[in-house]
């Protein structure tokens, strides 16, 4: 396998050459499979009663009930004395010449049909009344559901709406790339996506399993060629585009810190370029677009297209494995896997430039 390292003339960053092992695999398919297992079943928790022993009953035998005591017997067990007899009392004084009471009349009882008809009349209020409602209290919904929307440059507008994944990642899938992403607290999320298929399909899926597809029309495709770099964590790679030049970081230098513009790539003058992934979310998939309106195009010329890797304290020393995924005119997705031995930690900062991984852009005026 030929070479794929090259130090670039007039670059500004330092590269870093050799000691650098490139396979590149290619091959059509996806790089990194992935499973939705189902979240695990638990069954609902049965409360559980404790019994409470009762302890220091003392019997009581039923021979004593009634029996008199003083107000100290319960605490020393002793009976109270028999209460003195009351013959030796003096006899109390009669009252007499006291007039007879007359007993007071009897109040008449109210008519049999009135109480009849006070009875009947409450009945009625009774029947009349409305019964409570027992209708349930409305559930939150949990559904997750996703909207595609064809925009301007065959980009897509995803709308996700999951409200109980608040704050989740949630991993987005299109024609094999791949990227991670997070919503917000509510479990919404708006991205917009370059299409790699006029018929574009679109999966959003969740670690629990939850997930929801979509699906739109993006006519305005063939009018564009795409290339892609796809790679997981923090590979320090990136895409880069010298449109019509050799110049890097020159008017026509496209990249991560120079992204384009999608107006210059509508009237056919230049290409742009999407970051897509989430970049603080731990081992987050990412990925980098270019993206040039081929057909459209004003002007003859090359675009040459690099992969470069930053040498970094994360990557240094060890593999680094990426995807790149390329749609040119009427051909179909080209995939290429990679694998690339970064160089050992002393060379941390230096950058390493993949010539020939993505092939360059002949565009022809139009």
């Amino acid at each position: 396998m030929s070479k794929l390292l090259e130090l670039t003339k007039n670059h500004k960053k330092s590269l870093a050459l050799g000691g650098i092992t490139l396979s590149c695999a290619l091959g059509i398919g996806y790089i990194m499979q992935y499973g939705m297992a189902l979240p695990g079943q638990h069954q609902a928790l049965i409360p559980t009663m404790e019994e409470i022993a009762v302890t220091g009953v003392t019997p009581t035998s039923s021979g004593n009930v009634g029996a008199a005591r003083s107000p100290m017997a319960e605490d020393t067990g002793t009976t109270s004395p028999a209460p003195a007899a009351l013959a030796d009392a003096p006899a109390l004084a009669m009252m007499t010449g006291i007039p007879a009471i007359t007993p007071r009349a009897a109040e008449p009882k109210p008519e049999a049909q009135s109480v009849i008809t006070l009875a009947a009349a409450d009945d009625s209020a009774l029947e009349n009344m409305a019964a409570p409602s027992r209708a349930p209290a409305p559930v939150a919904s949990c559904g997750v559901s996703m909207t595609a929307e064809a925009t301007a440059g065959a980009m897509v507008d995803l709308t996700l709406s999951a409200p109980c994944n608040g704050s989740e990642r949630v991993t987005l899938h299109h024609q094999g790339m791949m990227f991670t992403d997070v919503t917000d607290a509510s479990g919404n999320l708006d991205v917009t996506v370059p299409a790699l298929a006029e018929n574009a399909l679109f999966i959003a899926s969740f670690a629990s399993g939850d997930g929801a597809t979509a699906m739109t029309e993006v006519s305005s495709l063939p009018f564009y060629d795409r290339v892609v770099v796809q790679w997981k964590g923090d590979a320090g790679l990136g895409l880069h585009a010298r449109e019509f030049t050799e110049e890097y970081f020159g008017p026509g230098h496209v990249w991560s810190g120079a992204a384009g513009d999608l107006g210059a790539a509508a009237k056919g003058i230049g290409g742009f370029m999407t970051a897509l992934g989430h970049s603080d979310a731990p081992d987050a998939l990412r990925a980098e677009v270019y993206t040039f309106p081929t057909g459209t195009a004003q002007r003859d010329g090359d675009v040459h297209l690099t992969v470069e890797a930053e040498i970094t304290a994360t990557n240094c020393d060890t593999p680094v494995e990426a995807q790149t995924l390329e749609l040119r005119a009427d051909a179909k997705l080209r995939t290429r896997n990679l694998t690339l031995d970064m160089p050992d930690c002393a060379r941390t900062g230096d950058f390493l430039v993949l010539k020939n991984l993505v092939e360059d852009l002949t565009i022809a005026a139009r």
